[in-house]
């Protein structure tokens, strides 16, 4: 081959006189079988001049008109990997232009190419499109560039747009060299896109939306984040023409407003089932509109719209209209208060997951509202709400129906421990799963024993950075369940001692998954001891940053229950030493993950020891 064509000049792969491509060089080209040669010929001829062959001087037009007759496959793969030049001409063969004779059928598009930071590049982008289309055809394609620093222009999407009519879904994030004329050529070339995702694409507008609204039908899924081009009008053209859209999420998009929004769920309130909206310049306007029209949605999201106030809530809760949302999460809202939660809590009646999350204007009295109208409620995580205090907790746990199954309080600074010498009402709430308290310094042991009278059923616990609580707490949460613990987290829980871990063990070994005690500083090989003595199905097991040491390795090793531990963290166990290794070498017999980081007396020779030996095994050191 190269006798024949003379492989020279710029736009070869290779300088010289081999045509070898290494594979992963042009990823989804083929690379047809080669013969190494024995003997490497010194190059005799460099001094003379190099003449050009028959084929280089042909003029683009006729090479175009060859290289569209090949049939798709090994012939125009092999043709792709002569040059850049022969690449970049087959990648712009459309569909249309090959040759009827040598047609193909279309694959179905099973194929998946991701390309991420230096590796994202026109090239490469060729390579794709002109080695999957005879491999069943490209279905989906991510490309994660690297901002202004990024290779990837509108002539790879072009290359992508000629190749891949069967592309499917297409996510394009942080590629400012891209504009609307590679995402208008995918439109008209890739009809059947389904899903599509921008992210920081600043050269991307309306236009390219308007293209892909006209072409594109079947789109069901649509992102647009941080594209500040993209305004009113891209939306509108999305609402109008892509009746199939299921799902829309917009996040900050500073060209996009009411007009936008309001005609978008206004037009596809009716088909959409999820919906979110972060970080918008809207008002309550597009709230009531979703309120008035948003009758399919059933997940809905709004985050950082600052824009919207307590009137646009309460519209679009008493709106009611939606009356299939079963989820609701609402981050950084100020408009969000006591009364907007209720006005949500009345129109959606089959509502059965809420997640409030920096909602300063929301206290107990809108939790007890909500607890009263959403029946169906099955979990409520709460996040920095810190006008929540304990008598709103209280009165939310004693209105909430049955189907409540899991609840989470993180991070909410107006709770205060529950006064013991007080009697309380025993809540009717006696469902719950799981329950989750982090971070909130003024929950302690009163608390615990309240929850302990009603929370029979609980299977995961996660008490985590309650100084609060000691182990008194833990036993009266836990002494009454009858159903066995499966997951508990105690982690930074420095009150807490060998004793709750006993205590858990006995009762709950039998069931008890996950153990997390990492920071609980008075843990010591007792804890161990327990665990390996009457824990039977624990798996994951965290005693990282106690006092733990060779001891109580020894005894998870020697256990007569065989545990079968799949991940184990010791990390920060400055009391465990090399003489821990060959009990680590017996629980590696089962371990998918182990972390001896910050092990500062595990020395360097015995970590290279265990990560030969425990070769299954991910070791962090």
């Amino acid at each position: 081959m190269s006798g024949i064509f003379g492989f020279s000049g710029d736009e070869d792969f290779f300088l010289g006189g081999s045509m070898y491509l290494s594979p992963g060089s042009c990823p989804g080209v083929y690379f047809p079988a080669h013969k190494r040669l024995r003997i490497a010929a010194p190059s005799v001829f460099s001094g003379f001049e190099q003449k050009q062959t028959s084929i280089d001087v042909l003029p683009d037009e006729c090479l175009f008109e060859i290289l569209r007759r090949l049939p798709s496959g090994q012939e125009r793969s092999a043709c792709a990997c002569v040059s850049k030049h022969w690449l970049n001409l087959l990648s712009s063969i459309s569909r249309n232009e090959v040759d009827e004779s040598v047609q193909d059928v279309e694959g179905e598009g099973f194929l998946s190419r991701s390309l991420e930071g230096k590796k994202a590049t026109d090239l490469r982008l060729a390579a794709i499109a002109v080695g999957t289309s005879s491999r069943g055809g490209l279905g989906k394609l991510q490309i994660r560039g690297s901002g202004f620093e990024s290779k990837v222009t509108d002539a790879g999407l072009g290359a992508i747009a000629h190749g891949c009519p069967s592309l499917r879904v297409l996510s394009l994030w942080n590629l400012p060299a891209v504009s609307d004329m590679g995402l208008s050529e995918i439109a008209r070339s890739c009809p059947m896109i389904e899903k599509l995702d921008l992210s920081r694409c600043p050269g991307i507008t309306d236009s390219a939306l308007v293209a892909i609204a006209e072409n594109c039908v079947n789109l069901s899924d649509l992102t647009i984040d941080s594209c500040s081009g993209v305004g009113n009008e891209g939306l509108r053209a999305i609402a109008r023409r892509c009746t199939n859209l299921r799902s829309i999420s917009i996040r900050s998009c500073p060209r996009i407003g009411d007009q936008g929004v309001a005609f978008l769920l206004a037009q596809a309130g009716s088909y959409l089932t999820r919906v979110k909206l972060q970080m918008l310049n809207v008002t309550g306007m597009s709230l009531a509109v979703l309120g008035h029209y948003g009758a399919a949605v059933t997940d809905l999201v709004l985050q950082g719209l600052q824009g919207v106030n307590e009137k646009g809530f309460w519209v679009m809760g008493n709106a009611k209209g939606l009356k299939k949302l079963k989820s609701l999460s609402v981050v950084s809202c100020r408009g969000m208060t006591d009364v907007g939660l209720e006005a949500v809590g009345n129109g959606c009646p089959d509502l059965k997951h809420v997640s409030l999350n920096k909602c300063l204007l929301v206290s107990g009295k809108g939790l007890v509202a909500l607890a009263k109208s959403a029946l169906l409620l099955e979990t409520l995580k709460l996040e920095e709400c810190h006008r929540i205090n304990q008598f709103g907790l209280l009165g939310f746990l004693m209105n909430s129906g049955l189907k409540l199954k899991a609840f989470s309080l993180a991070n909410c600074l107006g709770i205060s421990d529950i006064n013991a010498e007080s009697p309380l009402p025993a809540p009717s709430c006696s469902s719950l799963r799981s329950l989750s308290i982090r971070c909130c310094p003024g929950f302690g042991d009163a608390s615990l024993a309240f929850l302990g009278n009603f929370c029979h059923q609980l299977q995961d616990v996660e008490l985590c950075g309650l100084n609060g609580v000691t182990d008194a707490g833990v036993r009266e949460l836990l002494q009454s369940n009858n159903v066995g613990l499966v997951k508990v987290n105690l982690s930074g829980c420095i009150n807490v001692s060998d004793n709750t871990v006993s205590a858990v063990s006995v009762c709950h070994g039998h069931t008890l998954e996950s153990l997390n005690l990492d920071g609980c500083k008075n843990i010591t090989d007792t804890s161990l001891v327990a665990v390996a003595k009457n824990c039977y199905s624990v798996n994951d097991l965290d005693i990282s940053n106690t006092l733990v040491s060779d001891q109580g390795i020894k005894a998870l090793a020697s256990s007569p229950n065989h545990l079968n531990l799949q991940v184990l963290s010791v990390g920060g166990c400055s009391a465990i030493t090399d003489k821990s290794k060959a009990c680590i070498q017996k629980l590696g017999r089962t371990l998918l993950g182990l972390n001896i980081q910050r092990c500062g007396r595990i020395s360097s020779s015995t970590v290279d020891t265990l990560l030969e030996q425990l070769w299954r095994c991910d070791i962090l050191y």
